[in-house]
């Protein structure tokens, strides 16, 4: 079965922060404890969209990713946290954690970074977890390649570092 891509709508918020939460625990389980994972819940990173998208979806695009019409990934991307002007910012890929290694990543990478040369930017960048090997593999297999800058987030209460690629879109 073939994924399709679409713009997210407003009603599609809830299901991809219920998404969001099951790809964070799936994907972070491996080196962050169960503790930190547990917040926010489903409803809470739902709401966070909902409140995100009120104040970015006119600099921002959300794609989401069906299966037979289920939601089974999305991607979000906007402009350069840094005010880059020519960088557009990849700030999430996140799959249902069946839909690993079947391609539906790549296929939200592909379009992402399409939907950045069509805004004009000519640089991409994203934030990536340090022990988040699985990820990194990822974005390196895709051309994306360490910057050398680092930052520290909180997920869970923990600080977390994170690292920044970049790659030409």
């Amino acid at each position: 079965m073939t994924v399709t891509l679409r713009p997210a709508t407003v009603d599609d918020l809830m299901a991809v922060g219920a998404l969001h939460q099951r790809s964070r625990v799936a994907a972070y389980a491996s080196f962050l404890p169960a503790r930190a994972l547990a917040d926010p819940t489903p409803e809470a990173m739902g709401a966070y969209w909902t409140e995100r998208w009120t104040w970015e979806r006119d600099e921002h695009r959300m794609t989401v990713a069906e299966r037979a019409g289920r939601l089974v990934g999305f991607s979000y991307l906007g402009p350069d946290d840094e005010g880059d002007p020519v960088t557009g910012l990849l700030n999430a890929i996140h799959l249902e954690p069946a839909e690993r290694g079947r391609g539906t990543g790549r296929t939200l990478m592909v379009d992402a970074l399409d939907a950045m040369r069509a805004r004009g930017w000519s640089r991409a960048v994203l934030w990536v977890l340090r022990d988040n090997a699985h990820a990194r593999r990822f974005y390196e297999r895709g051309g994306w390649t360490p910057t050398g800058t680092e930052r520290d987030e909180h997920i869970g209460g923990l600080l977390t570092p994170q690292l920044r690629y970049a790659r030409q879109v």
